[in-house]
């Protein structure tokens, strides 16, 4: 069993920050991507930043020079530092983590819940 629990989220100013945070646990032998995405009301689902398993970054155009995504390998968890925040950044957030549960297993991918992001303005 593999569980991605997202936490962070809450209600912030315009111009403020937050961190979000996600950790997977569970039968876990090796994680591969982790990304973060996002689903707005009345909105798709759209990707916000991956990082792959050795560290390489890619972002969407809307967060570039705002957002950051980092991973803690050996605590099996990513993290997604926001900053200047806009109320157009408010949305549910979402990680999604590649997990390999075994040594020559597949790859899965995980989600986890979901947690609010509200920016006023």
């Amino acid at each position: 069993q593999v569980q991605v629990v997202e936490s962070g989220g809450g209600l912030v100013q315009a111009g403020g920050s937050l961190r979000l945070s996600c950790a997977a646990s569970g039968s876990i032998f090796s994680i591969n991507a982790m990304t973060w995405s996002r689903q707005a009301p009345g909105k798709q689902r759209e990707l916000v930043a991956e990082i792959s398993s050795a560290g390489k970054t890619n972002y969407a155009d809307s967060v570039k020079g705002r957002f950051t995504i980092s991973r803690d390998n050996a605590k099996n968890t990513v993290y997604l530092q926001m900053n200047s925040l806009k109320p157009e950044d408010t949305a549910v957030y979402y990680c999604n983590a590649a997990i390999t549960a075994t040594t020559y297993g597949p790859i899965s991918w995980y989600w986890g819940q979901g947690t609010q992001v509200t920016v006023s303005s």
